[in-house]
């Protein structure tokens, strides 16, 4: 074959398997490379397939991108993986077994159960490269052509499932939850040794979240596909609230509606009145929704009720998603603050020991996602008000009211910390003026502080304004987390039941100083964005998206995943031009 005939080959071999290993990459995953061997290897000799997959991957080798770094989170192409894989069995087949193909094709097909589009995997056409190869000799390029596209889709699936499928990070650019203490590296060889078993299903059920609340929501998708196929839920009539008392068409609806939502017994004949029972199933419902729990159908009840199914199904599945990113993290001691359910949470070696309700930011100021420790608590905390609050906040009330900053306990401080005289500042140009509110019961922070280090000033605190924990939508602060029973947290926290019980804290607090105590050990802290809760029964229920986080996930998630065609024809042609197609 002459030079420029070889040439030839190669580009034309380069590119048919660039489209087949996929080194163009769109959506990256969240995994490290496992480890490539430390000595050259090459097929064997009288592999042909081996070799066919070797002159694949290695003319690539040096475009596979290196380790990719976003702040603290790594991630890195699926096709490094790829490569390391075959380097490590001397690009030996994998797919040689027509039973692991089967395991493979089914565990496909089964990843709707978990949120995910089966046919974002190709199923259909590898289901089809495998017949096509049953049904003739495949050459060598064919048969390593479906060997590395199995390979890659097989690791792109389980990717999915393990650590989720939309990269929070290119939501989120101050995402920080990265898998401590998780290698990825033995997810990754875990997947490959169950291929080496013969048991691809296993790997496929063990690379999804094993905690009942994963478990819960998967059943619960399934129910609610269930009702979508069954026509979906009931709808009531919309323009007027429907009260206890009432009787009517409307009322006969709303009867329907919360019988296929479990709230109430199916009725026997067509009952159209607002009895006791649907005034408690109304209450129900709208505790489990968020909703002010008045027993009245008004126009939110009615709205949220009125949902669709399909809605409801989307919901479900963007959290299955937050799951995957997320529920690998929650491992020993740690606090989880859940934004859009307004709760906080300690959780020792899995089990909750301790809730709370919290007031969380307001939508145009909200509270963001992210990870931290707590490491230390200030008893008897001073407030000095954030930049924004003063400018948007404070300025105003100050100028309608010389007095509120004395009625509020607040002093007015220079560059240098000196007091200033609020009589003698022109706070309608207040430059280099900082505002510090004292200590006492009536301080924004009330009597404690629980601090973690963060990029935003977030913290968890006490709060004068506890009549606000009585509201269903608790959205309600400048950003940080307002807990309701924040001593109970502390004790908890520092878990000394000698010096810092209950009587030790209020010691503390009785003195009046403004201290700082760390804690003993660090406790990790998540601040995570949940819209759905499984109730006691084990009924999926919703929350208000409160920040509207859930449709950019839901878009990425609906996204086609970016698997190269299969295409035998193109490789068998491009080994007959070689001269290698026996």
């Amino acid at each position: 074959m002459g030079q420029l005939t070889r040439l030839f080959v190669i580009s034309r071999v380069f590119f048919m398997v660039f489209l087949i290993s996929g080194t163009a990459f769109a959506e990256t995953s969240p995994i490290m490379p496992i480890t490539p061997p430390t000595s050259p290897v090459a097929a064997a000799p009288d592999d042909v397939v081996g070799q066919a997959i070797q002159a694949v991957l290695e003319p690539m080798q040096s475009s596979f991108p290196p380790l990719l770094t976003s702040g603290k989170h790594q991630r890195v192409d699926v096709s490094r993986v790829v490569m390391d894989f075959y380097s490590h069995r001397n690009f030996r087949a994998a797919w040689t077994d027509g039973r692991d193909v089967t395991q493979l094709l089914k565990s496909l097909n089964e990843t709707d159960i978990d949120g995910l589009v089966p046919t974002d995997f190709r199923v259909a056409e590898l289901a089809q490269a495998q017949l096509a190869l049953h049904a003739t000799a495949p050459t060598p390029a064919q048969a390593a052509a479906f060997d590395l596209a199995a390979t890659r889709t097989h690791i792109t699936a389980l990717l999915q499932l393990r650590r989720g499928k939309v990269d929070p990070a290119r939501l989120d650019f101050h995402w920080n939850f990265d898998p401590v203490g998780v290698d990825p590296r033995e997810d990754v060889n875990s997947f490959f040794t169950a291929l080496d078993d013969h048991d691809v299903a296993r790997a496929f059920a063990q690379a999804p979240p094993q905690e009942a609340v994963y478990r819960n929501m998967r059943v619960a998708l399934a129910h609610l596909r269930q009702v979508r196929d069954a026509g979906g839920w009931p709808t009531v009539t919309q323009g007027q609230s429907l009260k206890p008392g009432m009787d009517g068409v409307a009322v006969a609806q709303l009867r329907a509606r919360l019988a296929a939502g479990g709230y109430l017994e199916a009725q026997t004949g067509k009952r159209t009145d607002y009895d006791e029972k649907v005034i408690a199933a109304v209450k129900k419902y709208q505790s489990e929704q968020y909703l002010g729990a008045d027993g009245v159908a008004g126009a939110a009840t009615l709205a949220a009720l009125n949902v669709p199914v399909e809605a409801r199904i989307d919901q479900v599945r963007v959290n299955m998603e937050r799951a995957r990113w997320l529920l690998y993290k929650l491992q020993g001691t740690f606090v989880i603050v859940d934004i859009a359910g307004y709760k906080v949470a300690l959780y020792r070696d899995g089990q909750p020991v301790w809730r709370s309700r919290v007031q969380v930011g307001k939508p145009f100021r909200s509270t963001p996602v992210f990870q931290s420790e707590i490491t230390y608590v200030t008893f008897n905390p001073t407030w000095t008000v954030p930049p924004t609050i003063l400018v948007k906040d404070m300025l105003p009330k100050i100028q309608q009211n010389p007095g509120y900053l004395a009625a509020n306990r607040i002093r007015a401080l220079d560059r240098e910390g000196n007091v200033l005289d609020p009589a003698g500042i022109d706070w309608y140009n207040a430059r280099g003026i900082t505002l510090r509110q004292d200590a006492g019961p009536e301080n924004s922070l009330g009597q404690v502080v629980i601090r973690f280090p963060n990029d935003y000033a977030i913290y968890l605190h006490d709060t004068p304004h506890r009549e606000l924990f009585a509201k269903s939508m608790r959205a309600t602060s400048s950003g940080c987390i307002r807990v309701e029973n924040p001593l109970q947290l502390v004790e908890l926290l520092f878990n000394d039941p000698v010096r810092w019980n209950s009587e030790g804290i209020q010691k503390q607090l009785a003195n009046g100083k403004t201290e700082n105590i760390k804690l003993p050990v660090k406790v990790p802290v998540l601040l995570a964005y949940w819209t759905v809760d499984m109730s006691n029964d084990g009924r999926v229920t919703f929350k208000p998206d409160v920040y509207g986080y859930d449709s950019p996930v839901l878009r990425r998630l609906n996204m086609p995943t970016e698997l190269p065609a299969l295409d035998l024809q193109q490789a068998a042609t491009s080994m007959v031009v070689s001269g290698q197609n026996n």
